[in-house]
């Protein structure tokens, strides 16, 4: 009998997960066109912002996902209570930690594939879209801000000048200086061919380096430089912290504390996604005492729940962003910030449950 009721509650919650999905995605994802559509121009068109769009959405959808699923959890249980099912349930004898545990099952499923969103889905599409964005405005598309980007390792300095598409640096500057700042080697690079073990092979490249109180200057086809980024982590160098895959970020994380460079708002973004599908679970134990308490059916109908969740997820939306906001001003642990929503979602949800009529 369990396992007739939790296939029935599974599908039930899938449907509601899926309704809610659905929504949501056309209206974001159509917020995201028009957003695009305003900045399209010359070879970027429609059908680019179109890809660019599709290719973008479900990085967004992500960010969303405990409100996605806070609402679709609503949108199942309060859809059983309407046609009284939750009530044969309950007189049937069934308990609430049994439907607790129904509605677990889908869950731990629904987990594990953010998870592997979160690591193989999402970061490629959204690194496809913004070479896609580039290679459209462009013949020879700068992957990279304006500027380029800096990178330090104690006394030594790399510029990359840009990144042309498929992540190729080119335009690449080394400065080695000693310990009374004085410069000791210069090089400017044409390109670089990038290994696995951080290794860079410069080429086409001009060396000064100092001799004697004097700068020697020399031609050189190919220099070897150690300790600069790996071929995985250059996307990282024009994308979002929140839009690179979690193993990528954690070891980029570890070079960036290796060579003393700034590393905070990356492991802020890195703990805030890993724990993401945590905070979607307890999302979706709250929704348990809003949608499912008998106690309440006479009065609250289907589309007060729906309401009542509307503005939950509108507030812990906004407070998640003001929490992590602070995490990073006051220099908080990150776990702890990341893991803070969640834990007072949970604590919400005990307290309903000491409440819930079943």
């Amino acid at each position: 009998m369990m396992t007739i009721l939790s296939r029935y509650i599974a599908v039930h919650l899938v449907s509601g997960w899926l309704l809610a999905l659905g929504v949501l995605g056309t209206v974001f994802g159509i917020i995201g066109l028009i957003e695009e559509l305003e900045r399209a121009d010359g070879g970027y068109g429609v059908v680019k912002v179109i890809q660019f769009t599709l290719l973008s959405l479900p990085s967004r959808l992500l960010d969303l996902a405990p409100v996605i699923f806070l609402l679709g959890t609503i949108l199942a249980l309060s859809g059983l209570g309407r046609h009284r099912e939750l009530t044969i349930i309950c007189c049937s004898g069934i308990s609430l930690r049994s439907l607790l545990k129904a509605i677990a099952l889908p869950v731990a499923a629904l987990l594990v594939v953010l998870w592997l969103l979160l690591e193989f889905v999402t970061a490629p599409l959204v690194q496809s879209a913004q070479q896609l964005k580039a290679t459209a405005r462009s013949e020879l598309p700068n992957l990279l801000p304006d500027g380029g980007v800096w990178s330090r390792q104690g006394s030594r300095f790399t510029h990359l000048g840009a990144m042309r598409e498929g992540n190729k640096p080119v335009d690449i500057s080394l400065y080695q200086f000693d310990e009374q700042g004085r410069l000791l080697l210069a090089l400017d690079a044409a390109k670089a061919q990038v290994s696995p073990d951080r290794r860079w092979r410069f080429q086409q490249v001009r060396q000064k380096q100092l001799q004697a109180d004097e700068l020697a200057t020399r031609l050189l086809a190919e220099v070897q430089i150690d300790n600069l980024w790996s071929p995985a982590e250059l996307p990282t160098l024009s994308l979002s912290s929140d839009s690179i895959r979690l193993s990528v970020l954690r070891d980029y994380i570890a070079f960036l504390k290796r060579n003393q460079q700034a590393f905070a708002s990356h492991e802020m973004s890195f703990w805030q996604r890993v724990t993401l599908p945590l905070t979607v679970a307890a999302m979706v134990l709250l929704a348990t005492p809003i949608s499912a308490d008998l106690g309440s059916r006479r009065n609250r109908n289907f589309g007060v729940n729906l309401a009542f969740g509307v503005l939950i997820g509108i507030f812990f939306f906004l407070g998640t962003q003001i929490t992590h906001a602070l995490g990073q001003m006051t220099q908080a642990s990150p776990q702890l910030t990341a893991l803070l929503p969640a834990f007072i979602v949970l604590l919400c949800s005990g307290l309903l449950m000491r409440g819930m009529r079943w």
